[in-house]
């Protein structure tokens, strides 16, 4: 058994125009200042990290890790949430997701989709040569539109929507495949992939591929009423990378799951800082060790009420309280009886040699 790692910190959303928050190093010394001891990186700030430039110069990455080990940290995963969903946008979704892409691209899904599909493979070249072995990224969307539909759905329009994903998807796995790195899907409302039966549909459609994988985010699960312990049971051997992001659900007789089109502060469901929500991670931590779950825990902080630097800094030590060091022994193994077979069958009143009786 192995103890998981961490505290680390997901940059996305502390990323800012002033410092400490502009620079990979200002964000470096300031999370290691909190307890921090890894970085989950995103690719789409160029000023923060160089995707292109990690790709293909191993001098580039060498100088990064140089970097942050100076302030005691790693890299947990890099990230391409956004460029994964540009992957597969739905037409209806393109004016809302053109922004997310270069200006270059924008108004042309096909070439939308070229782009982000180059990226999202130098992130599997960049995060090889930084070491690491797994990534972080959404699947995209086809499919979403037609969630919960009225009229009832086309079962074919289903079929072909998780059919184009895994086209779009299976080269990319594949890459990811040379370089030894698993691709963690973050399970996501928004996402094709967004919860455990989507998941197993986009896994048949990649014939099981062995980097497909799952970032277990249990917040997501928790909003659609998913029992996300038992998740962990079912999914535990493709689960590679896990966020700690909590959330809570609190029923009321105006709206529901999906929200009324509020702000995140006024839906029955939302986002709270670790340990102001509804998640119990002392479950999930467990249930983490006993599958000897190796890779970080790594702080996700979206919340509708408290300040993020105040999340940020609770939240090193809420994950550090968490982490369970798993044992090199049994607590009862000062019990345990002969191991040879002859002194057992003995003590069973068993004479002979095996198969004798």
């Amino acid at each position: 058994m192995q103890t998981l790692k961490g505290p680390g910190i997901f940059l996305s959303q502390f990323i800012g125009a002033g410092a400490p928050y502009n620079s990979l190093e200002g964000l470096a010394q300031w999370a290691a200042a909190l307890g921090y001891k890894a970085l989950q990186i995103p690719c789409n700030h160029p000023h923060i990290f160089d995707l292109e430039r990690a790709a293909t110069s191993q001098t580039y990455c060498d100088e990064v890790m140089g970097s942050l080990a100076q302030y005691g940290l790693a890299i947990s995963e890099l990230s391409t949430h956004l460029e994964g969903q540009l992957i597969a946008v739905h037409p209806a979704h393109d004016a809302a997701f053109d922004g997310f892409a270069p200006l270059a691209v924008r108004g042309n899904a096909t070439q939308r989709t070229a782009w982000a599909t180059e990226q999202v493979k130098r992130a599997a070249a960049a995060s090889a040569r930084l070491g690491l072995t797994a990534h972080a990224t959404f699947s995209g969307a086809l499919a979403w539109p037609y969630l919960y539909p009225w009229p009832p759905h086309n079962p074919l329009l289903l079929e072909e929507a998780f059919a184009e994903l895994a086209r779009r998807w299976r080269p990319v796995l594949d890459v990811f495949d040379q370089h030894g790195v698993d691709v963690c899907y973050e399970l996501h409302p928004g996402e094709d992939l967004h919860d455990g039966i989507t998941f197993e549909r986009f896994l048949a459609a990649v014939n099981n591929h062995p980097r497909c994988n799952i970032l277990f985010d249990p917040s997501h699960l928790h909003l659609q009423h998913i029992d996300y312990l038992q998740f962990i049971d079912i999914y535990h051997a493709r689960i590679k990378a896990f966020h700690v992001k909590d959330a809570e659900y609190l029923p009321n007789g105006r709206s529901g799951v999906y929200g009324g089109y509020q702000r995140w502060i006024d839906r029955a469901g939302r986002f709270r800082s670790p340990g102001d929500g509804q998640i119990n991670f002392k479950g999930i931590f467990s249930k983490l060790a006993q599958y000897d779950y190796d890779g970080w825990a790594v702080l996700e902080w979206e919340c509708c009420l408290k300040d993020a630097d105040t999340g940020a800094r609770e939240g090193a030590e809420f994950i550090r309280q968490h982490i369970i060091p798993v044992a090199d022994r049994a607590f009862d193994d000062f019990a345990a009886g002969s191991d040879s077979r002859a002194s057992v069958r003995a003590q069973l009143g068993l004479t002979g040699g095996v198969g004798d009786d």
